[in-house]
């Protein structure tokens, strides 16, 4: 050996040499450290590393661990049947093979860092291997050690470069001399690098405006930089020599000081940062070689834990982890991942590092609390893998005592305490803020230590915890009596106290209590022994309240006690008291283990005083009631939200719940009217029940003052209430948890049907974030599964409304009288009566049974008497309603007990319990009232108490069924109920009849009132016939009239439309006054077939021809409202007026944007941004007229175009066709489709104005004949109101546009356009036939021949011959177009050998094209496959050209197109005068040839984008059923830009499926020289500026429009339940659900994104206020 140290210090010196020459050089150059590491491989393997390290992978056994670490929003699962604990998760690999996808499973996304725990036996309760790493059966002992099976001269080898290398790697990131190296490593050179540091204190506004300032670099660079920074933890800002280094420092420093401490900066020597980075370098190649070996792994563990020379702490894992604070982000993460990936790994050395771990851990915990970085970059968070084991848990809790040392160090922490010792916790400075909630991380490291609780114990284990409790309840103490409040009077309080920190540390606690409380009920010694600690702490804490207290003598009702004077309106009170609540706790487990009745012996019992335990929970609840009662409104929000807290589901588990069951404990041991005198007196209400005469009480003068006992008296009742019928505690009550769940959610659903996250909320979770709920539900509720809409809601099934208690604890007052209303409303509709009495109580445990005596009591029936009384003979404002009904309720309870007992008892007991008896004797002698029985008989008719009427008939039944069942059992032993049940039944039916006679005279009543109306309004009708007679008439006419015009378009009548804004109505005339409709249009991709195609620039495009791809169209949408222009002028002035004011006062924007023209229909409040002009109807084509034959057509047209071309004839223009209000609203709507479709500023002049508006129209029209074919509708008829006008208003609008452009320009596009078609050796680059969307080329002809006509108005027949010849014309080439294209497909089977005529004309069209082209088409056979492609191809075209002249000759469509169905075919070719047979439309061969000499044919066809007819409906990408596979591909999708780092915020895009990195720095773009997020950029290469997106971390659809407007949508994303997770907080499977994903789609293929996101920023405000464009 001692020739291997000679060798090992000789190989660290050559390595260090080597390492001191090459690093700085080949680093500073920015070469790869993998010259550095190939070396090392060589020597450690002894071969060529490839080949040795399969050979070292196929010799090892694998590890039964996964041990696969998490990335970043990742998915992790958990198994809620089956974890140990909600730490225990698996990767979504080891999930999909395990047998808990089959349980009830959580998926919740990672924060990075943890490790999948498959194959960890402590972890699972059941299957804790997936299929991979199932052991194999036959394996050598896993005792074994694994280094044993490596060749020895490895092992030594391995021992060496493994030391050597860590070492290196420790020194040089322990290294604090930032100017030079330790002595090993001296290497000349001067160059520097300032280096800046991550913090959690400056943003990234400030990081990157500083670094702009010091090293004066662009923006860009400063923003790489930054992100750098915060994912690394440090970057290099500037390299060269120290001053050029310093000088930048200096400015940063300034920079970043003012308002908190300065960014860190060091000037670094540069090969001290070299030997830096390659030594993290140098730590991530060991964690790669040990993957491949057990037995390296094992030594490189040996060689971290291994003591150094100094002794303690000096291994180097120690070194490390004691610097862990010193160090920046990116070194810890990479040797954290270093320890997961060793140490962690391997079982015997997890254990080694535990001790450690624990050893070091206060000062740890000391270096995070100073430090100021997240949890997750801190060694301590390991925690969560060492303790949540446990067997490693119990280990160091009884050897290095580790309950104790977390809960010490929590306590040093907390240093603030007032004269008692108490916590007292100041005004909150955001320091001390920041320093308690990393002080609280300590709780969560208690809570893995005490999640599981152990199911036997050692000696020493008791020992431990016992002394751990011993700290913990030194840290009870503490909290006992803090943030104590007295009560102002006179005046508002004047600072609010601090509150919030007593309750964060509580509510962090609450679970911690419950675990302690669980442990000790698993052991009876461990149970006792804690007892009586806690009980010497609370006299502890009780002798140091104030002495001196007044003793007070109390007597009513015959009996007297001894109490002391104390009021909580004037004196000290305070709500927390943990050490009297974890004593209540311990007392229900002695009940629940039956400790009590076993060996009460070994219990202090006899040291308790029940009135001092009672003591201050009753104060605690004295309070509550007063602040309910109004008495402390001046102490403010602060008392407000204690007492709301106190209540809360998340604390009064440990609160509220355990404060009642105090109350319980000390009323079972003491007389129960001490108990009910002693809470009077603390309610301060016992002069009212004592004074001689009760009924005097109202005389007092002050009516505040009675409505506030009033109050505190109902109060006091419903607490009487809860003390004795709240049992539903295992312990107090003979019940499981499971009852308890039960009850809980049986009221909560009493109050309405709930969904399944409501009643989650409503529940107290345990430790491990389960409720309970899903075991019980089942059995109570039904599920009603969801819509479209909406979620899937739980309902209370029928038979458990019996359990309805109305004084459920739990319950507020809202809930309450909710819950009631429900009740009561569900007996009414049942036919019961609607008596709301107390439900049958679970027996008492036998430690708690004396409750029961608390009902019968004297005191109780007198207080009871009391209020009766009052109820009697009420005057004034002396007792309200509510408290008689608490006061019936508990004089049910009573019978319900006694009726209990006699059933259960036998014959010879005498049953004890006889409230009956009681209630019959009179009243003591000061207040000489009737005895109970007859004060109830006597308000059973009371007309003021008819609400309470059907509770009084049940109590008095009740009492006569317990009297003959007392009756009987003294007379025979045998029970039976028949006769009182008789009674019962003659009595109901008797208050049957009565209601039914009720409901009757009530009818009578309103059938009397409703005859005399009828017989008003004849009279009335009579007297006006006249009036009566010709409205009618009109209202018949107008609306047959308009059913007509609707139908037909016919133009006979005349349009009569009425205005929103003024409500006139007006005649559309083309002279008259302008009607407008308003209008939203926009750009559109959402037929596009080509996404990749960038957009024209807006300066040179023309947009004359429209590529078949569709890539961009401009869509127009209306909701349908009519104004007259002058009102919407008027109201879109206002509009803008508004805003200017608004941009005076404030910053906030709206939801629209006036500044592009952009404002709310004044009626619908719908998106809109201009208005289409109404034009009256151009008269019916006449067909009878004969049209001349194609041929001659095209001659005449030639001509004219010739005569065009020659003499651009300066006619003056014939007189003009509409008013100039009409013009000037074509002129508008002209100028919208030019600005939105373009995007530039408006111009009249510029000569593609008319072709956008031309555009719009066809590409409205394209859109709705595409959404009815997918929606099987019929083509006309099914279209809503505001879709139908805007079309025809749209149609006649394009078809008039050219009146507002100069004729020459109109000629120039008609040349253009038919050049296309009969080609013209004037008109230069026409494009070929394969580039232009037949449609829009038809829509375009049609509208510009119009005006080549337009000279003389008697030819209108003409120009209607013009339209049919153009569209013969153009269906001939679009089935040119299809032939072209549609061959590429390969061809299934001939149908049938004897093809119809159409076929052989296609099949000869076919050749024909097949000649001109050459080898570039396929030949088919078969004719009928040819045919059918053809029809299908060019269905489209023909429905969009129904609809096209349809509007635009209002002609009436035919009824076969009114239906779906059979029939389409044949009824468009008729509407449209086409053969049905197409191919007889083609005649001259010669134009054929010339489209297909076009050079662009070939081209196209050669490789260009063939675009195949007909165009397949666009869809949004398919989702995948489970959403996990969702997370898991977006966790594995790096950001794009900043090199394999993880996204933060990954978003898909639903219209073309990519991935984007959303909402970062890294990932902004520059757009119109503004600054966006990649979600806004893709926008506007993917959706003209309109996008979808699934915010994959987030679950959230995001709907965004532009740069400034956006929403969020309701994902298409469902649990079981039928809910969404918005921000995946509950963890539920999800699965998609397709009828919400349908509707998505749906609203972006009509064009209502725009309109969602408008109403929904309406609707909410906070929406407009969030950056969209930075998403």
């Amino acid at each position: 050996s001692e020739s291997s140290k000679v060798n090992l210090a000789d190989l660290q010196q050559e390595m260090y040499n080597h390492l001191a020459l090459y690093v700085p050089r080949i680093l500073c150059l920015g070469l790869s450290g993998l010259l550095l590491l190939a070396p090392l491989e060589w020597l450690l393997l002894g071969e060529e590393p490839a080949a040795g390290l399969a050979q070292l992978q196929e010799n090892n056994q694998p590890s039964p661990l996964c041990g696969h670490v998490f990335k970043v929003g990742e998915p992790t699962y958990s198994c809620r049947e089956c974890a140990a604990d909600p730490t225990c998760v698996l990767c979504m690999q080891c999930f999909l093979g395990s047998i808990h996808k089959e349980h009830r499973y959580r998926m919740t996304t990672s924060g990075g860092g943890g490790f999948c725990d498959c194959g960890d036996a402590e972890a699972w309760k059941k299957g804790p291997y997936c299929q991979k790493h199932t052991p194999i059966e036959n394996s050598k002992v896993t005792e074994e050690d694994p280094v044993a099976q490596l060749p020895a001269d490895m092992v030594a080898r391995s021992y060496s470069i493994f030391s050597i290398i860590l070492k290196y790697a420790v020194d040089l990131l322990t290294w604090e001399q930032e100017d030079q190296l330790p002595a090993e490593l001296k290497e000349k050179g001067d160059t520097y690098y300032c280096m800046l540091f991550n913090d959690e204190v400056h943003t990234y506004e400030q990081v990157i405006y500083t670094l702009q300032k010091a090293v004066n670099c662009s923006q860009k660079e400063a923003v790489s930089f930054a992100t750098t920074v915060d994912r690394d933890g440090r970057k290099a800002v500037r390299y060269g020599d120290f001053q050029f280094c310093e000088q930048a420092k200096s400015v940063i420093v300034r920079n970043t000081s003012r308002q908190s401490k300065p960014l860190r900066v060091q000037v670094m020597h540069s090969s001290v940062v070299a030997h830096q980075c390659f030594a993290l370098k140098a730590l991530s190649w060991l964690g790669q070689i040990i993957q491949y070996s057990d037995g390296l792994r094992r030594i490189l563990c040996q060689v971290g834990l291994q003591k150094g020379p100094e002794g303690e702490n000096s291994s180097l894992v120690d070194r490390l982890m004691l610097n862990d604070s010193k160090m920046w982000k990116g070194a810890r993460n990479i040797y954290h991942q270093l320890l997961m990936n060793s140490l962690l790994m391997d079982i015997k050395y997890k254990k080694i590092f535990a001790i450690q771990f624990a050893k070091s851990y206060e000062r740890l915990q000391s270096d995070y609390v100073k430090d100021d970085h997240d949890r997750e970059f801190s060694i301590t968070d390991l925690s969560v893998q060492i303790f949540t084991v446990p067997s490693l848990a119990r280990m160091l809790m009884v050897e290095e005592n580790l309950m104790t040392t977390i809960i010490r160090t929590f306590v040093d922490h907390l240093r603030h305490r007032d004269l008692q010792g108490r916590f007292q916790f100041d005004r909150y400075t955001a320091q001390q803020a920041f320093k308690f909630g990393r002080v609280q991380s300590l709780i969560g490291d208690l809570k893995y230590v005490l999640i599981s609780r152990p199911s036997e114990w050692s000696d020493q284990l008791r020992l431990k915890f016992l002394e751990g409790l011993d700290a913990f309840l030194e840290l009870l103490k503490c909290m006992q009596g803090m943030d104590p409040v007295v009560r102002q009077v006179g005046q508002h309080i004047e600072m609010e106290p601090e509150w919030e920190a007593a309750f964060t540390l509580q509510m962090k606690l609450t679970n911690i209590i419950s675990m302690i409380q669980e442990w000790c009920s698993a052991d009876e010694h461990v149970l006792i022994e804690a007892y009586r600690k806690c009980l010497s702490v609370l006299s502890q804490c009780h002798s140091s309240l104030p002495d001196g207290e007044q003793p007070i003598n109390l007597s009513l009702a015959g009996h007297s006690v001894e109490t002391f004077r104390y009021q909580v309106s004037q004196d000290k009170v305070s709500i927390h008291l943990p050490v009297c609540r974890l004593l209540a706790g311990l007392h229900v487990l002695l009940s629940r283990t039956d400790v009590a009745s076993r060996v009460p012996e070994q219990l202090p019992l006899g040291e308790l005083s029940p009135p001092l335990l009672i003591e201050l929970p009753l104060r605690c609840l004295v309070l509550c009631a007063q602040v309910h009662a109004g008495m402390w409104r001046r102490n403010g929000f602060s008392l407000i939200n204690q007492i709301y807290y106190y209540h809360n589901v998340k604390c009064r588990v440990e609160m509220f719940d355990k404060d009642i069951i105090m109350l319980q404990a000390g009323a079972s041991m003491m007389d129960p009217n001490h108990f009910l005198m002693i809470i009077l007196s603390r309610f301060e209400l016992f002069h009212i029940f004592s004074s001689t005469d009760v009924r005097k009480r109202y005389r007092e003068a002050n009516k505040d003052v009675v409505q506030q006992n009033n109050t505190l008296i109902e109060e006091m009742l419903h607490l009487i209430i809860m003390v004795v019928g709240e049992r539903y505690v295992a312990g107090v009550g003979q019940v499981e948890p499971f009852d308890e769940v039960r009850r809980e959610i049986i009221h909560q659903l009493s109050i309405r049907p709930m969904a399944h996250s409501e009643l989650v909320k409503a529940l107290p979770e345990n430790g491990n974030k389960e409720t309970g709920l899903e075991g019980v539900i089942d059995s109570v509720a039904s599920f009603k599964s969801p819509g479209v809409t909406g979620r899937g809601l739980y309902e209370l099934r029928r038979e458990w409304n019996k359990y309805f208690n109305l004084y459920f604890h739990h319950y507020s007052r809202a809930d309450q009288s909710k819950a009631e209303e429900a009740q009561r409303k569900l007996r009414r509709q049942n036919g019961q009566d609607t008596a709301l009495p107390p439900p049958i109580p679970p027996p008492l445990c036998p430690l708690f049974g004396s409750l029961v005596n608390l009902l019968q009591c004297d005191v109780l029936l007198a207080v009871e008497g009391a209020v009766l009384q009052w109820a009697v003979e009420p005057s004034g404002g002396g007792w309200t309603e509510s408290m008689l009904q608490r006061v019936l309720h508990l004089v049910g309870m009573a019978l319900l007990e006694e009726q209990q007992q006699l059933e259960n008892s036998s014959a010879d007991e005498d049953v004890t319990f006889n409230y009956t008896c009681k209630i019959t004797r009179p009243g003591e002698a000061p207040s000489t009232s009737g005895s109970v029985l007859a004060l109830l008989e006597s308000l059973q008719n009371a007309p003021h108490l008819e609400v309470h009427k059907d509770m009084i008939t049940w109590i008095l039944k009740m009492v006569t069924n317990i009297k003959t069942m007392r009756e009987r059992t003294s007379s025979t032993s045998t029970i039976t109920i028949s006769p009182g049940q008789g009674q019962e039944e003659m009595l109901r039916d008797k208050d049957k009849a009565e209601r039914k006679r009720k409901a009757e005279m009530a009818r009578l009543r309103r059938e009397k009132i409703m005859a005399q109306m009828s017989e008003m309004q004849k009279h009335f009708i009579n007297e006006n016939k006249e009036l009566f007679q010709q409205n009618l008439e009109e209202l018949v006419a107008s609306t047959s009239a308009a059913a007509e015009s609707r139908r037909l378009g016919g133009t006979e009548h005349r349009h009569l439309v009425t205005c929103i804004l003024c409500q006139e109505e007006q005649e559309v005339k083309g002279h008259g006054r302008a009607m407008v409709l308003a209008a939203f249009v926009q750009r559109s991709t959402v037929l596009s077939k080509n996404r990749c195609r960038s957009l024209p620039d807006p300066e040179r495009h023309n947009p004359l021809f429209m590529h078949p791809d569709l890539s961009l169209g401009i869509h127009t949408a209306s909701c349908g409202h009519i104004m007259h222009a002058t009102c919407w002028q008027r109201y879109f002035e206002a509009v803008q007026l508004k805003e200017q004011r608004r941009q005076q006062r404030l910053r906030g924007h709206t939801s629209y944007d006036v500044e592009n023209g952009e404002f709310l229909c004044p009626l619908c409040e719908c998106l809109s941004n201009t208005v289409i002009p109404l034009l009256p109807h151009t008269p019916s084509p006449d067909h009878s007229c004969s049209h001349s034959n194609l041929e001659t057509w095209l001659q005449t047209t030639n001509q004219q175009i010739t005569a065009l071309h020659f003499a651009h004839k300066k006619h003056s223009d014939g007189e003009n066709l509409y008013s100039s209000s009409i013009n000037e609203m074509i002129t508008t709507f002209s100028m919208s489709t030019y600005k939105v479709g373009l995007k530039v500023n408006p111009n009249e002049q510029d000569h593609r104005v008319p072709v956008l508006s031309w555009s719009t129209c066809a590409y409205t029209i394209q859109s709705i004949e595409r959404l009815m074919m997918e929606e099987d509708k019929p083509l006309f008829g099914s279209l809503p109101c505001r879709q139908d006008d805007c079309l025809s208003s749209l149609t006649r609008f394009s078809s008039a546009c050219w009146t507002a452009a100069p004729l020459k320009t109109i000629h120039t596009h008609f040349i253009r356009l038919f050049a296309v078609l009969v080609p013209d050796s004037q008109v230069e680059n026409t494009p070929c036939i394969l580039d232009i969307d037949m449609f829009h080329l038809l829509v375009y002809s049609v509208l510009s021949y119009t005006s080549v006509h337009s000279l003389d108005q008697s030819r209108r027949t003409l120009v209607d011959s013009g339209h049919l010849h153009l569209f013969h014309l153009i269906t001939v080439a679009h089935l040119v177009q299809i032939l072209l294209t549609s061959a590429t497909e390969e061809v299934c089977m001939d149908q049938d050998s004897g093809g119809s005529e159409e076929e052989e004309l296609t099949c000869q069209l076919y050749d024909t094209l097949r000649k001109h082209q050459g080898s570039l088409l396929p030949e088919v056979s078969s004719g009928w496959q040819l045919w059918r492609s053809v029809k299908a191809g060019i269905l489209p075209f023909l429905r969009a050209s129904a609809l096209f002249f349809h509007y635009l000759n209002s002609t009436a469509p035919p009824v076969d197109l009114l239906v779906a169905g059979p029939g389409q075919w044949e009824a468009l070719c008729s509407y449209l005068s086409l053969p049905l047979n197409l191919l007889q439309l083609h005649h001259s061969h010669h134009t054929l040839l010339e489209w297909c000499c076009h050079p662009g044919v070939r081209q196209t066809l050669h490789g260009g984008v063939i675009v195949k007819f007909p165009r397949e409906s666009n869809r949004l990408v398919e989702l995948p059923e489970d959403y996990s596979a969702l997370i898991n591909q977006a966790s594995s999708f790096t950001c794009p830009r900043s090199g394999g780092d993880k996204s933060r915020a990954p978003t898909l895009c639903l219209v073309c499926g990519s991935m984007l990195c959303s909402q970062s720095y890294c990932c902004q773009t520059e757009v119109d020289g503004e600054d966006v997020g990649a979600c806004t950029a893709h926008t506007f290469t993917c959706g003209a500026g309109l996008g979808l997106f699934l915010r994959v971390r987030e679950s959230q659809v995001l709907f965004v429009a532009g740069k400034t407007k956006g929403c969020f949508y309701p994902p298409p994303y469902l649990d079981d339940y039928g809910e969404t997770d918005q921000g995946l907080k509950r963890g539920n499977p999800l699965h998609l659900c397709s009828e919400r994903y349908r509707k998505i789609e749906h609203l972006w293929r009509q064009h209502g994104i725009a309109e969602v996101i408008g109403h929904a920023q309406e609707a909410n405000q906070t929406l407009v206020a969030i950056d969209w464009q930075h998403l």
